[in-house]
């Protein structure tokens, strides 16, 4: 790393700016301006330096605009009062999470119009960016860790970046945090500026591959899945048609997605015929 990329890293301790935009939503509903990643590829990232790298917490994505927690699509999340009240009028981006593995519940909690005090005391607001038009991302992540800590509320937690000098470095953390059933990480480009969209600046590095399908027909069960769903057929955003029949529970067999619903799945690759690989079901997306 250049010696003035680590001045300026460090210096943006004692020059901490909470220069904002306005905003990222007009009125609820309206979709935010957030930056959305790309797959990383070891082939396209010359210097692994220049990234600040964080865990992939597999949680809601959550906006603040300032006054209300809405998704990346502009629909509002009823916290609790207290949960929010501490937070100030500025724009933060970060994951609404319980722990490891519990997406199923935490979708639960979240997407509940009058929200459940109890549920929401198990729920973190782990905020991973501070957006403004001004300051690239290394004096971001200083802003908000320096917000988190005036705040000091154990509900709201800074996601910590990390710096690797090597590949094997960065390969070494991200065989930690899987083992320990984390999703993955995020690659954020230090020097890069907020941008909306899907942008190269921002990478997620995952030890399996997931994309968004919609289901279109359902087939039945047999054997022991007799009665219930055997497979979902469904087609994803590049008009690929497929099966997915593994990764479901019990219960998920008896009450499927509904046709028209959306769902992840998880998938290793593409076959010869350009079909996803030993894809699985993930989750039912929520209209976020």
């Amino acid at each position: 790393m250049d010696k003035g990329f680590i001045t300026l890293f460090y210096l943006g301790l004692l020059a901490v700016s909470f220069n904002v935009v306005a905003d990222p939503v007009s009125d609820i509903n309206t979709k935010p301006s957030v930056q959305l990643a790309h797959v990383y590829d070891d082939s396209t990232v010359e210097n692994i330096t220049e990234y600040l790298v964080s865990e992939k917490f597999d949680g809601v994505r959550a906006i603040w605009t300032g006054t209300q927690f809405v998704t990346r699509n502009g629909n509002a999340i009823y916290a609790p009062r207290w949960f929010s009240e501490v937070l100030p009028n500025v724009w933060l981006d970060g994951e609404l999470w319980t722990k490891r593995g519990d997406f199923a519940a935490l979708s639960g909690i979240v997407r509940t119009i009058d929200p459940v005090d109890s549920d929401w005391q198990k729920v973190r607001y782990r905020i991973f960016d501070m957006p403004d038009q001004t300051n690239p991302f290394y004096i971001r992540y200083k802003n908000y860790l320096h917000l988190v800590r005036t705040i000091n509320k154990p509900h709201i937690s800074a996601v910590e970046q990390h710096q690797f000098t090597s590949n094997q470095a960065l390969t070494d953390y991200f065989d930690v945090i899987t083992h320990k059933g984390g999703e993955g990480l995020m690659l954020h480009l230090a020097n890069s500026m907020h941008q909306a969209g899907r942008s190269s600046a921002l990478l997620k590095l995952k030890p399996y591959f997931d994309e968004e399908a919609t289901v279109i027909a359902h087939h039945p069960g047999k054997g022991k899945y007799h009665g219930m769903l055997g497979a979902l057929e469904v087609k994803n955003d590049a008009g690929i048609v497929f099966k997915v029949g593994t990764g479901f529970s019990n219960k998920q067999r008896q009450y499927p997605p509904a046709i028209g619903a959306r769902v992840t799945y998880r998938y290793h690759g593409y076959t010869k015929n350009g079909l996803p690989r030993f894809a699985s079901f993930l989750r039912e997306r929520s209209s976020e």
